[in-house]
């Protein structure tokens, strides 16, 4: 057979690594079955594609699986012609799976090419039991068998004549097994097989989880052989009930199946049939060890079907992906919308002139002089420039305590306006489970201790950026000297009082109230100094520079909510499962391209031609 190509082996390894990237933290609808594609997909790429796709000529594997009691172990033990496995009444029988192969195959599964997850435990060709698996060594210690949900955590190696060479059979746990763990290592080991011997019986045949799990076979487009076993003795019953199970198999897309038919019979002392019960499967592995063609037949096409099944899953995971996305993208807007209701509503409190009340106005008043100021307000505005600098020549106290009171001011608008926001995000996100998962039982509405601090620092190096443009507007000799006639530190209050104020340029008078009167001082003030043109750069620049250090103490406010967002950073995307999705299926279609004819659903393993009469296939014991 041709090797894989490079390329394919390339595909597989991309997969593997977004799928070990694929974070689905969020309670999300499906999110636990996302998970579960996940890990069964690894599992798959593990157990099976990447190591059939690198070995192609390896012996094919067969896994021997159905319920409970369906009798699996003593089949297997039969075509060996010794007693190999556990089997009996005591349920499960089958607590580690044995893999028996013939000795000169011992190579293929010595070591980690399949199933890497289970440590290996090689009996050599001696009896195979719980004692000896126990304390047959092994290159890492094997757990000791599975007990309540935990699974066995070793796969036991025989090697055995009977088994033909280019096959090896593996006795998994029941699929319906009372542990948990169990029922997920019998179907972590049928993911990793070329073909399944699937064994049920008579009076079980139609049960639900069997179906359930020769429905995923028929969906990968796996070969699958059935048995029925445990027949009752009777004239028709076998036709009977064959006749039953092949429709229930052509119902489900396995039509073409082989079907074995064993009758209920006894065992020996030893637990074991008589050797022509199991004959027609014998002759059946026999003539299939020796077409290297069908078996290689039978590798390609479950190959092809496992990689298509992994460009499926690939799809769906990256549906919960897109899931995922979505609800962070949720949850991020609410951060969105109520921090920016916070930013907006500060903006609204500077600009409708509110800060300029109570403390404010008081120590503004104190700047200019007093009320007789607002009521000479529609008179010449030279007499309010020298009454200014009558006042404040010498005397800077007054504009330091403005300074200050505009500070608290504005400090206390950013830390309610921030507080509200945080609250409302924290009860919007408190309702979804998302939300909640994100919070993780903190209070992030709470103001962290040092936010006030922080806050208070960034107003007053506003005021300072406000003053440093003061400083540098007055630049020349004339300007200087109207500077430092007024004081630095009072034109810098002015220029404050002209950003906090919507009216500011719009000289309406008293009639807009003190708040904007106040504004009309300043501003005039202002321009006795620089200048209409440049109090309106002045004041641009400084309301710019105060929007910029608002915007980074509410995006600091919001950010222990965003913090929390970023649960999916560094995942993988949607579009680059969905490209793994569409490499696999050219994968999958190269595999399939790359080898003979292969039979239709079911029919490899039929290796002596298409479905055959009900009857034919029974095994008498």
């Amino acid at each position: 057979m041709s090797t894989p190509s490079a390329a394919g082996t390339r595909v597989l390894d991309a997969l593997a690594v977004h799928l070990r990237q694929v974070h689905l933290p969020l309670p999300v609808e499906g999110a636990e079955r996302g998970r579960r594609d996940v890990a069964a997909a690894l599992a798959q790429l593990a157990d099976h594609v990447a190591p059939r796709l690198d070995s192609l000529d390896a012996p094919l594997l067969v896994v021997v699986g159905g319920s409970t009691g369906a009798g699996k172990s003593t089949i297997v033990n039969a075509l060996v012609g010794r007693p190999v496995t556990r089997a009996g009444a005591i349920r499960p029988t089958t607590r580690q799976p044995i893999l028996l192969h013939h000795p000169e195959d011992a190579a293929w599964f010595a070591g980690s090419r399949i199933l890497p997850g289970l440590a290996r435990v090689d009996v050599g060709g001696g009896p195979v039991d719980g004692a000896t698996a126990a304390a047959a060594p092994a290159p890492a210690a094997p757990a000791p068998a599975a007990e309540g949900d935990a699974a066995a955590t070793s796969l036991v190696l025989a090697a055995d004549p009977a088994v033909p060479r280019g096959l090896a059979l593996l006795d998994a746990p029941d699929i319906d097994s009372v542990s948990a763990g169990n029922r997920e290592l019998a179907r972590q080991l049928l993911r990793a097989a070329d073909l399944w011997l699937f064994v049920t019986t008579a009076n079980r045949y139609a049960d639900a989880v069997p179906w359930e799990v020769l429905r995923t076979a028929a969906a990968r487009d796996v070969t699958v052989a059935v048995v029925m076993n445990r027949i009752p003795p009777r004239p028709g019953v076998a036709e009977e009930l064959s006749a039953d199970l092949r429709s229930l198999l052509e119902r489900d897309g396995l039509g073409a199946a082989r079907l074995f038919l064993i009758d209920e019979s006894p065992v020996d002392d030893r637990g074991m049939l008589e050797a022509g019960t199991v004959a027609e499967i014998g002759t059946f592995f026999g003539a299939l060890a020796a077409d290297a063609a069908e078996r290689g037949a039978i590798a390609r096409r479950t190959l092809a079907g496992a990689v298509a099944a992994l460009a499926g899953s690939a799809r769906a995971v990256a549906a919960h992906v897109d899931a995922q996305e979505d609800e962070v993208a949720r949850l991020g807007a609410e951060v969105d919308a109520a921090f920016a209701d916070a930013r907006e509503r500060i903006d609204a409190v500077l600009g409708d002139g509110s800060l300029l009340r109570g403390e404010v106005l008081a120590r503004w008043q104190d700047v200019v002089g007093t009320g007789e100021l607002f009521r000479g307000i529609e008179s010449a505005f030279g007499r309010v420039r020298d009454r200014l600098a009558g006042v404040l020549r010498g005397e800077p106290a007054p504009a330091v305590a403005a300074e200050n009171a505009l500070e608290t001011g504005l400090v206390h608008v950013v830390i309610d306006e921030t507080a509200r926001a945080a609250e409302r995000t924290d009860t919007a996100w408190r309702i979804t489970p998302s939300g909640r998962a994100l919070i993780d039982g903190d209070d992030l509405s709470r103001i962290p201790d040092a936010y006030r601090g922080e806050v208070a620092q960034a107003v007053r190096a506003w005021q300072g950026d406000v003053l440093e443009l003061v400083r540098s507007e007055g630049a020349d000799r004339r300007t200087r000297a109207r500077v430092l006639s007024l004081g630095v530190n009072a034109v810098g209050v002015a220029l404050m009082v002209v950003v906090f104020a919507s009216t500011a340029f719009i000289p309406t008078g008293l009639e807009v109230g003190t708040g904007a009167a106040t504004a009309v001082i300043g501003q005039k003030l202002l321009e006795t100094i620089f200048g209409d043109e440049a109090v309106r750069r002045l004041a641009r620049t400084a309301r710019t520079a105060l929007a910029t250090r608002l915007d980074q103490l509410v995006a600091e406010r919001a950010e222990p909510f965003r913090a929390r967002l970023d649960v999916l950073e560094d995942a993988v995307t949607s579009d680059e499962l969905l490209g793994d999705a569409r490499a696999l299926e050219q994968l999958a279609a190269a595999v399939r391209g790359d080898r003979a004819e292969t039979p239709g659903a079911g029919r490899a393993a039929d290796a002596h031609g298409s479905g055959p009469d009900p009857g034919a296939d029974r095994a008498e014991a």
